[in-house]
């Protein structure tokens, strides 16, 4: 991992991510969880005020360890216990079924292989379990997405892997999740080919 990935990103990340714009779309994400929950993509612990008393216990983990210094701070000042781990979201080391949510919040797009990410959330949570989630993706306008598709080889740069144009819906269902909830929109005041946001809930079935 290079300079500007470990040092650099995630400070630029917790500068921009953490104005009152963010905040009100973490609260509308994260307002109705409970029980045992896993974050993916932790960051810089922005979520850790939005989680709600209804949260018994949260594992976080986050690829990059540069996160984890800027986190010490909420950490130590949130009341929720956290267990936290430097690892990828590919590969999770958590038994199966053993979570009732999952959290993401603009993660799934910088994750490389988003479907096995997905496909690991889906084993951890229990059967009827949610999958809570705020992310941006494709634009359903076609002039939209061709740029998006045009600059996600750069941005995926300076971005530390983010990608403009993931389907997040489509990925969600290909991974075996129902979707329960989503909303699809432009968020106010960016620019559009990075603001069209997927909010909502899916839910791993059954019979999964």
């Amino acid at each position: 991992m290079g300079f500007y990935s470990r040092y650099l990103f995630p400070r630029l990340m917790d500068w921009g991510m953490r104005s009152d714009r963010f905040r009100r779309e973490r609260d509308k994400t994260l307002r109705d969880i409970g029980g045992r929950v896993l974050e993916v993509g932790f960051g810089s612990g922005l979520n850790l005020p939005h989680y709600p008393e209804t949260v018994d216990g949260l594992v976080t983990v986050d690829v990059n360890p540069g996160m984890k210094h800027l986190a010490r701070r909420r950490l130590q000042e949130t009341p929720l216990a956290v267990e936290h781990h430097i690892m990828s979201g590919e590969d999770l080391p958590m038994e199966d079924e053993s979570f009732d949510c999952a959290v993401s919040t603009w993660t799934l797009c910088s994750i490389p292989d988003v479907s096995s990410a997905l496909e690991e959330v889906l084993r951890v949570l229990k059967p009827g379990g949610t999958f809570v989630f705020v992310e941006h993706g494709l634009s359903p306008d076609p002039k939209v997405a061709r740029w998006q598709q045009r600059l996600t080889p750069l941005q995926r740069i300076v971005g530390d892997g983010c990608h403009l144009d993931r389907d997040i819906q489509g990925l969600l269902v290909s991974a075996g999740f129902e979707i329960e909830d989503i909303q699809r929109y432009y968020f106010e005041g960016a620019p559009r080919i990075m603001g069209y946001f997927y909010r909502g809930r899916a839910i791993k079935p059954e019979e999964a």
